[in-house]
């Protein structure tokens, strides 16, 4: 026969205090005393008491929870960013509530309507691929905050991106000055951020005088699209001196791509990526790379949040971060 599972009345009665004492401290109200705090939780772990979560939300009717949504599991940037978000939630003794469409636009429709049913009280959403018109249907009914889309606007709308345009420029102006001129572009298709990051390659091209050798070669945001890629662009004859990569992941199989035509990296090609995510960093890799602030760009977009739902008054719906170049192993100046 199973044990009955320890009570709230039963902690209080351990620690000697009233159960809506127990209660205020469960929800981590400044109310109860260091004292009284210790009492119960020394109660609680000495009864195995759990609180119930759902009780505790059909008492105050708030669910205590953010719902995230997470374009795709497999890219490092997006848990990097989970990462900093899911700190400042729980330093708010709120929960997180994690879905993913895993680049189905279907499935993470349905998977947004999941979070609601569970009455989250605010969404973030790491996702490039939503339409704007279903984030503002959301946002009808929740306080919303988008990673990585910067001109998605409306109200109860917030948005945390980097500086993609400076980024560009960085990574380009970092090529020319180790003497680059015959540089290719490996794409991300239609997503805002590729088409910023191409646009801006094409126009740094053309204002140093090399409109004639810009070269873009489609992929995606994928380590086997940068492969695919990669090797498109080496088939057709001489290879360019320099790649500049969509995003870290794609540079990966960039790099394996010329390691597949015999080029030495950095000796006969340089790469850059972009994201600056922790893998790039391993001695093997070394990918120089433009680096978003991931961590920071999460707690931020989660601070809104909880700004939001306080009902702050806020006027500026759009932070941009900068990011910042890397130089690691993978560019040099080329071969004379």
């Amino acid at each position: 026969m199973n044990e009955r599972r320890p009570t709230i009345h039963d902690v209080a009665a351990r620690a000697g205090v009233s159960k809506s004492l127990v209660s205020l401290a469960m929800r981590g109200s400044p109310k109860v005393s260091d004292a009284s705090r210790a009492a119960i939780e020394k109660a609680a772990a000495e009864l195995g008491y759990r609180p119930n979560a759902t009780a505790r939300s059909l008492a105050d009717s708030r669910s205590r929870t953010i719902g995230v949504n997470m374009a795709e599991l497999d890219n490092p940037i997006f848990p990097e960013m989970l990462g900093g978000a899911h700190t400042v939630i729980r330093s708010r003794n709120y929960n997180t509530m994690l879905v993913s469409g895993e680049r189905d636009p279907e499935l993470e429709t349905m998977e947004l309507a999941k979070l609601l049913e569970f009455q989250v009280e605010g969404l973030i959403l790491i996702s490039h691929r939503l339409p704007a018109e279903t984030v503002r249907s959301l946002a009808d009914e929740v306080p919303i905050v988008v990673l990585t889309l910067k001109d998605l606007t409306g109200p109860g709308i917030d948005s945390v991106v980097t500086d993609d345009e400076a980024g560009t420029r960085m990574a380009m102006q970092h090529l020319f000055d180790l003497g680059h001129r015959d540089i290719a572009h490996v794409s991300g298709g239609s997503l805002e951020p590729a088409v910023v990051r191409e646009r801006l390659y094409r126009s740094e091209m053309q204002a140093a005088g090399l409109g004639s050798m810009t070269r873009v070669i489609e992929g995606d945001l994928t380590n086997l699209g940068g492969l695919e890629a990669a090797r498109t662009l080496l088939r057709e004859g001489k290879p360019p001196t320099a790649i500049f990569a969509r995003n870290d992941i794609s540079a990966l199989g960039v790099m394996a791509a010329c390691q597949e035509f015999g080029l030495n990296i950095p000796a006969d090609i340089s790469i850059i990526g972009y994201d600056g995510i922790a893998l790039g960093a391993l001695r093997t890799l070394s990918l120089t790379t433009i680096a978003q602030p991931l961590g920071l760009m999460g707690q931020v977009a989660a601070q809104r949040l909880f700004d939001r739902m306080a009902g702050t008054q806020i006027d500026d719906r759009s932070i941009v971060l900068e990011p910042e170049l890397l130089t690691r192993g993978t560019t040099a100046p080329p071969r004379v």
